[in-house]
C-alpha cells in the first residue's frame, strides 16, 4: 500500500490536483449544506456555465483563464443574487437564463477561435493535468480566503440559512451576508472547474450535504460530516481515477453517489432502530 502512495505521488501533476482538490472539495462541501437547505443548490451549476463563457474569452484572448474567470463568476454571482431579489424571475429560472446565455457565447467563442480542442474538452469535463503551478498558487490562497470567510462569518451564515426574515429582524445584514455567500461560491466553482468540469462540478456542491443529511440533522454535524465526506471521496476519486484510468471528475462523482447510498442506507437502518 505504502508502494503504491509513493508511486501516485511521485507524479507532480496528481500532487497539484490533490492539493488543489481537497481545499476546493472543502470549500464547496461547506459552502453546500447552506446553497442545499436554501434551495439555491443549482447555483453552482449556473455560475460554472458562466465559467465556461469567460474560460471561452480568455482562451480566444490568449489571456491566463483563472484571472478572467474569477472575476466575471463573481460578478455573475451577485448579478444573479439580484435578480433572484428584485425581479419577477426568480430562482431556477435566473439560473437557467444566465446559464444558458453563458454557455450559448462560451460555444460562439470557442467555434470562431480555436475549435473544440483537448482544451475545451478539458474544461467541460475536468482533467488533473489542467493545473499549472500559477493555478496552483492562486487556487490555494483563494481556498484559504474562501475557508477563512466561512469560518468567521459561520453564525451569521447559519442564521440566514435558516431564517432570512428572522436574522434582518434582529440587525444581520442578510443581504450582505447572502453576497458572501455568492461570492464565496463562485471562487469554489471557478476553482473546482479545472478538475472536475463545467459539467460537473456543481455535484461537489451538492452531494456531501444530501449525503449527510441522510444520517445527520444538526447543522454543524451535517457541515462537519460533508466536509469529511468530500474529501475522501475526492481522495478516493482520484485513486479510482489513476488505477483504472477512468476521467478524474466522473470517477469522484460515482465515489459520491456510492456514499450517498450508503449514507441514506444508514439513515434508514438508524430510524428504524429509534423507532424500536
Amino acid at each position: 500500500m505504502s508502494e503504491f502512495f509513493a508511486e501516485l505521488f511521485s507524479y507532480p501533476f496528481i500532487v497539484r490536483a490533490v492539493i488543489v482538490g481537497i481545499l476546493v472539495s472543502l470549500c464547496a462541501s461547506l459552502l453546500g449544506v447552506s446553497l442545499v437547505l436554501k434551495r439555491y443548490s443549482m447555483i453552482g451549476d449556473g455560475l460554472s456555465h458562466v465559467g465556461f463563457g469567460s474560460l471561452a474569452v480568455a482562451t480566444a484572448l490568449n489571456v491566463a483563464p483563472l484571472s478572467v474567470s474569477v472575476p466575471v463568476v463573481v460578478l455573475a454571482a451577485f448579478l444573479l443574487l439580484k435578480v433572484t431579489e428584485n425581479s419577477k424571475i426568480k430562482g431556477d429560472a435566473a439560473i437557467a437564463l444566465i446559464s444558458t446565455s453563458s454557455l450559448a457565447l462560451g460555444v460562439i467563442v470557442i467555434s470562431l477561435t480555436t475549435g473544440m480542442n483537448v482544451d475545451v474538452c478539458n474544461y467541460m469535463f475536468g482533467s488533473i493535468l489542467a493545473m499549472s503551478k500559477s493555478d496552483v498558487k492562486l487556487s490555494i490562497a483563494l481556498s484559504v480566503a474562501v475557508l477563512v470567510l466561512f469560518v468567521v462569518f459561520y453564525n451569521r451564515i447559519f442564521a440566514i440559512t435558516f431564517d432570512e426574515t428572522f436574522a434582518k429582524a434582529i440587525g444581520l445584514k442578510t443581504n450582505l451576508y447572502s453576497m458572501l455567500i455568492a461570492l464565496l461560491t463562485a471562487i469554489t466553482i471557478v476553482l473546482g472547474m479545472r478538475i472536475m468540469g463545467v459539467l460537473l462540478i456543481s455535484s461537489l456542491i451538492i452531494f456531501p450535504a444530501l449525503t449527510s443529511m441522510r444520517v445527520c440533522k444538526k447543522f454543524k454535524t451535517v457541515t462537519i460530516s460533508s466536509a469529511i465526506v468530500s474529501v475522501v471521496c475526492f481522495f478516493a476519486g482520484i485513486v479510482i481515477s489513476y488505477v483504472f484510468a477512468t476521467p478524474t471528475g466522473a470517477s469522484i462523482v460515482i465515489v459520491n453517489i456510492v456514499a450517498f447510498v450508503a449514507y441514506w442506507i444508514t439513515g434508514l437502518v438508524l430510524r428504524k432502530a429509534w423507532l424500536r
